[in-house]
């Protein structure tokens, strides 16, 4: 059997599972969190069943030591289902990583050196590297970057139209996000289908508290919502999506805001919770649905944005396959998904309402039988497709 470790690490807490890739299915998951904290929590999901414990967790060191105690305590044996290799999801890799990279100091000078591209992000990844590394020091640990998957994109739609040499000196440009995502959604719906991936044009729309878009030809990333940062492009749980820059200096000169003002603003305090009051889509559905016109505004404006994006796609990608819903929004949210269609069937997609009002756990199409365009609800698994990248990685090495 061989194992991989993928883990997903933020500057207080992260997540891991041990997947078995023979299988392709996981061996146990967990969580460690409130890291720095004397009441730390660990959850850990085994063959034994669920456990969770209170443990003083000072830093990343002590929460590896906390999720191989709880290996220990409640399975599966770490000895006797080794990882060969150890998975790190990493969000920015700039223009400098466009494939799974197997980890050396020189690779950690890099996702260092582009921490002011993900200042909230690239360093607690940082972290969980360096801690995993001192537990499991004698396998390989693997680099997934969330912007690899984008690295096809052409000039013309990755460059911002603003001075030329002041965006190369500090690295302006659209990077994308959700790559892993996208990759493993756009993969996936081809298999479903029966069709060869790099036949199709697909929009896969990862909507979940963060959300994006992206326009895949041929199995290839062509365009993308998320730019330098994932900030721009939907609207989301917290974050504003696209909005006019000029609004940022009317508000710096107005309300007088100053640039960490604007980044709560923009990052924190907007999207569904800046519209409704509340950032969780359950909520604003719910509020909506009980007549609050805040929450439907803010449902019809994310219907809204979603139309814009998938319209703009379809005239990039010269026509559309396949549409992809996925993500916690996008796979459990209904109303969202009709709203996000309604009023494009001149554009091939028709949706079946009965079909996406049934709840399900798989891929599964959602359009009508002869809806020029396939609409599908594709789970998404970005720890499966790190650890599948992860072996690539070793493999090729």
């Amino acid at each position: 059997m061989s194992a991989v470790l993928v883990i997903n690490s933020g500057s207080s807490s992260f997540k891991y599972q041990l997947i078995d890739m023979d299988t392709e299915r996981p061996l146990a998951s967990g969580l460690v969190e409130r890291i720095g904290d004397s009441s730390g929590h660990t959850t850990h999901e085994g063959p034994n069943g669920k456990s969770e414990r209170t443990v003083d967790i000072p830093d990343h060191t002590a929460g590896f030591r906390a999720m191989l105690d709880a290996f220990e305590a409640n399975g599966p044996s770490l000895d006797e289902f080794p990882p060969v290799a150890v998975g790190h999801r990493v969000v920015h890799g700039g223009k400098r990583f466009f494939e799974p990279t197997v980890v050396t100091p020189l690779v950690e000078i890099n996702i260092e050196d582009l921490a002011d591209l993900a200042p909230l992000h690239n360093p607690a990844n940082l972290e969980g590297i360096r801690a995993a590394e001192k537990a499991f020091p004698d396998v390989p640990h693997v680099a997934v970057f969330d912007t690899a998957f984008h690295q096809t994109l052409a000039p013309e739609a990755f460059t911002y139209a603003i001075d030329a040499d002041l965006a190369e000196k500090h690295r302006v440009r659209r990077y994308g996000f959700h790559g892993t995502s996208h990759k493993y959604v756009s993969e996936k719906a081809a298999e479903f289908l029966g069709r060869p991936l790099g036949e199709l044009k697909q929009i896969v729309l990862h909507l979940g508290n963060g959300a994006s878009a992206c326009a895949i030809d041929g199995g290839r990333s062509v365009d993308t919502s998320m730019g330098m940062t994932p900030l721009e492009g939907l609207v989301m749980g917290t974050r504003s999506g696209d909005i006019d820059p000029a609004v940022l200096i009317h508000l710096a000169r107005r309300a007088h805001l100053d640039t960490n003002g604007l980044d709560e603003l923009l990052n924190r305090k907007s999207g569904l919770l800046g519209l409704s009051g509340h950032g969780d889509m359950r909520d604003v559905q719910a509020t909506a649905d009980a007549g609050d016109p805040d929450a439907r505004l803010a449902l019809d404006t994310y219907s809204h944005r979603l139309k814009h994006y998938i319209g703009a796609y379809i005239a990039i990608l010269g026509g559309l396959d396949v549409l992809s819903f996925t993500a916690g929004v996008g796979e459990n949210a209904p109303a969202v998904r009709a709203g996000a269609v309604a009023g494009l069937e001149g554009l091939g997609i028709r949706l079946d309402a009965s079909r996406n009002a049934e709840r399900g756990s798989g891929v599964r199409v959602i359009s009508t039988d002869d809806s020029p365009v396939t609409v599908l609800v594709v789970p998404t698994n970005e720890e499966l497709e790190i650890a599948r990248q992860t072996l690539e990685a070793i493999d090729a090495g």
